[in-house]
């Protein structure tokens, strides 16, 4: 039996997942490498068509060619200058202020600014070495766990809070995933609407709100005995932190709504930042030339992270890898409910060494199709596997963000410490993924506002489009003046 068959891509996985823990190169270029490694194999074992791989230029054009992918680089400029500029130590001042009468409020103020940034700071990783450098000095009163806990719980809001690039990216690859498992045969998805970026943002928004809840009354809690020094803050404080943080939760709403694209809410960011900065004198020459060329770093990496992903996914599926594993998940003599468990334990496993967007871009293409067609529902699954993600990131000592906060408060914390201090965090993310996963209806309380475009069947569909493609009767006659009503304005 040829070692070349349906389980290659499971080699594949394993391969890149060995050499990204031992080698340290960048993940974009293992991806290529062991892609084109495993290429070269099947064409010399004749398993592989050389014509279907010459169309790889052209698929990574068409990629490029994606609008998504034009929010990327304006996102990461919006992180490159919140880090930079002064309007997150603004922010945090102003809510400490304001959260002083509850008690624990710089605990509060960090979960509130996390809340705030994150979303539109691009990355975890970003995300992580803002918050940390902004409430090292004022949580000294803190110990090391527990201030760590909190800023890597901060750095992860912007995961499952709409609409962060991590979320906009996600649900690109959930319509995908959506398209593709309601084509499996036997699938009861074939008439189901394909969901939208705009689905996933209104399913995830009460979960991440619930997190957000919940995380601060547990830091108020533990930190309500807590004595801390707030200094004052001046009116030019308040004055920034309340014009920003206004500006930023108009930016949200207005994606988070569908009033705005994502790439116009990043721009319109990218806009008002730099004209803050202009006018404040916050940067100099040497800075900008500095945050230019850090921008296009990011961004290029990313870029090449996710082309990197294309070449790997498209190997994957050319030796039926991902028909085989759906196969296997079909035939599993578990409940469906269980089944998908073990994916998603899997997806964590993932997680625990890979970034967001590795992630995003290598693993959930693999395993999004067969989840929707275990559980039935794509706004779960989109919701499930970003609580995932997030879960995976907290979880000591390979969490994305745990190291990152670690570096920051106390290298020398052990596992131990680390798990004490991040358990209480950890156990309110696990609630709340049990709750998404036993009880789906949770992530489409805010569906109401979407269902009216959902109503038509797809006979209503094609003979709307029949309509359409009929001329006109006449001026003044009863079918001229019947009219199918478009919507101004698509969905991010």
């Amino acid at each position: 039996m040829s070692l070349l068959g349906p389980m290659t891509g499971l080699w594949m996985l394993l391969a890149l997942g060995v050499l990204t823990v031992s080698t340290g190169l960048p993940v974009w270029a293992l991806l290529i490498g062991v892609s084109s490694l495993f290429a070269a194999a099947g064409l010399g074992a004749g398993v592989m068509d050389v014509n279907i791989l010459s169309a790889m230029p052209m698929r990574l054009v068409g990629l490029l060619e994606n609008d998504l992918l034009q929010a990327l680089p304006l996102y990461v400029f919006v992180g490159m200058l919140l880090q930079r500029m002064g309007l997150a130590d603004a922010l945090f001042s102003v809510m400490a202020r304001w959260f002083r009468p509850l008690g624990g409020s710089h605990a509060l103020a960090t979960l509130g600014v996390g809340a705030l940034i994150a979303p539109m700071n691009g990355s975890v990783a970003s995300s992580a070495s803002l918050i940390a450098r902004l409430v090292s000095p004022r949580l000294a009163h803190l110990d090391a766990g527990r201030a760590t806990a909190l800023a890597s719980a901060a750095a992860t809001i912007g995961v499952i809070v709409p609409p962060s690039l991590v979320l906009i990216l996600l649900g690109d690859a959930m319509m995908r995933a959506h398209t593709e498992a309601s084509s499996l045969s036997g699938s009861a998805l074939g008439s189901a609407r394909i969901i939208s970026t705009q689905d996933v943002f209104n399913a995830t928004l009460l979960p991440g709100l619930c997190i957000l809840l919940l995380w601060s009354l547990l830091a108020r809690w533990q930190s309500r005995h807590l004595k801390a020094d707030i200094p004052a803050v001046s009116r030019a404080q308040y004055a920034v932190a309340i014009v920003a943080g206004s500006v930023i939760l108009a930016l949200l709403a207005g994606v988070f709504s569908g009033k705005l694209f994502a790439v116009e809410a990043a721009a319109t960011g990218c806009m008002l930042l730099m004209l803050a900065a202009l006018l404040s004198r916050a940067l100099r020459g040497s800075d900008w030339r500095e945050l230019l060329a850090d921008t296009l770093n990011l961004s290029g990496a990313l870029m090449a992270l996710l082309m990197g992903a294309t070449v790997f996914s498209l190997i994957f599926r050319l030796f039926g890898t991902d028909r085989w594993i759906l196969a296997v998940l079909a035939a599993s003599p578990l409940p469906p409910l269980l089944t998908a468990a073990g994916v998603l334990l899997l997806v964590a496993l993932c997680a625990w060494v890979l970034d967001a967007f590795e992630m995003i871009f290598v693993v959930v293409p693999i395993v999004a199709a067969p989840l929707i067609a275990m559980l039935g529902d794509a706004q779960q699954v989109a919701v499930l596997l970003l609580l995932v993600l997030q879960l995976s990131f907290l979880v000591p000592p390979m969490g994305y963000a745990v190291m990152m906060a670690r570096a920051r408060f106390g290298r020398d914390l052990s596992a131990a410490d680390l798990f004490g201090a991040l358990g209480p965090f950890i156990a309110v993310q696990l609630c709340v993924v049990m709750a998404v996963f036993f009880a789906p209806s949770v992530v489409h309380q805010l569906d109401a506002a979407a269902l009216p475009e959902a109503q038509d069947s797809e006979q209503e569909i094609l003979q709307k489009m029949q309509d359409m493609a009929t001329p006109p009767a006449g001026e003044g006659s009863p079918e001229s003046n019947t009219l199918t009503e478009l919507p101004t304005k698509g969905k991010p």
